[in-house]
């Protein structure tokens, strides 16, 4: 009988062990390990925030920089349509130059060659 009461008793022991180990780890542990996550989870949130924040500003910056750009070009086709307008105004009045001298001097040649039939006219009729 005494080794059943020995095997009882060493069972009761293991039984009351695994009892305190239990309520160790409920009452310590598991709130250390709560704890612990909670903290770990808190800086990893911090980290995340702080993360998209920069990428916020970076992506702010980004279309800053674009609208320049686009400024910039569209500022530079206006300067272009302006001097293309003043080139073409330009060229239309250099052309109605040219016309203008082209018929005096098409006038010209017409009253000489006028003149010169007047004259062979003149040396024709002797």
């Amino acid at each position: 009988m005494k080794y059943y009461e020995k095997r009882g008793l060493r069972e009761v022991r293991v039984l009351e062990n695994l009892n305190t180990m239990i309520n160790e780890t409920n009452d310590q542990t598991l709130p250390k390990c709560e704890q612990v996550m909670h903290d770990d989870l808190n800086e990893a949130l911090k980290r995340l925030q702080a993360a998209n924040q920069r990428i916020f500003r970076l992506q702010q910056r980004e279309q800053e920089e674009r609208k320049l750009q686009t400024d910039m070009l569209m500022a530079g086709e206006k300067q272009r349509l302006a001097h293309w307008e003043v080139f073409m105004k330009d060229q239309h009045n250099k052309r109605a130059e040219v016309d203008e001298e082209h018929r005096k001097a098409m006038e010209r040649l017409k009253e000489q060659y006028a003149e010169m039939e007047k004259d062979l006219a003149k040396y024709s009729s002797f």
